[in-house]
């Protein structure tokens, strides 16, 4: 098990300017942020990020969202990360989430859901390789 997970901070969340209020929510959860960037997503880079989806009918509607504005990208420390971290996010359905999680806040819709989490260790790393260099990971 690994004490790192990857978020990412949706164009949505960005736009509504939710970015200080969610890390600020990430810090209070106990979680170390030990890379970040904000950066705009090309329709390719995202294509790539997500090509895991790229079979399935929201694909193209996925990339276009997420290369619509800027995101802001973080590795997070803490023991039990991936796991913890998928709590305080709560559901990837706004309506279904608990009270006190940050797409009960602050997620629109499914769609538009605030925030990105790694949904395991293994995913952790790959997804945090892809937005840093290990020069960028403290």
């Amino acid at each position: 098990m690994s004490n790192r997970t990857f978020t990412m901070i949706k164009p949505d969340a960005t736009a509504k300017g939710h970015t200080g209020a969610i890390l600020q929510m990430i810090n209070a959860a106990g979680f170390r942020i030990v890379a970040m960037k904000t950066t705009h997503l090309s329709a390719a880079k995202a294509g790539e990020f997500y090509a895991v989806h790229a079979e399935r009918p929201f694909y193209g509607e996925l990339v276009e969202f997420m290369s619509r504005g800027p995101i802001t990208a973080a590795i997070l420390e803490k023991e039990n990360a991936v796991e913890d971290f998928r709590k305080l996010i709560g559901a990837t359905n706004p309506a279904n989430a608990e009270e006190g999680t940050i797409r009960k806040l602050y997620a629109a819709s499914i769609g538009e859901n605030a925030v990105h989490g790694s949904d395991s260790d293994e995913n952790a790393l790959i997804e945090g390789d892809f937005f840093f260099s290990k020069l960028e990971q403290f």
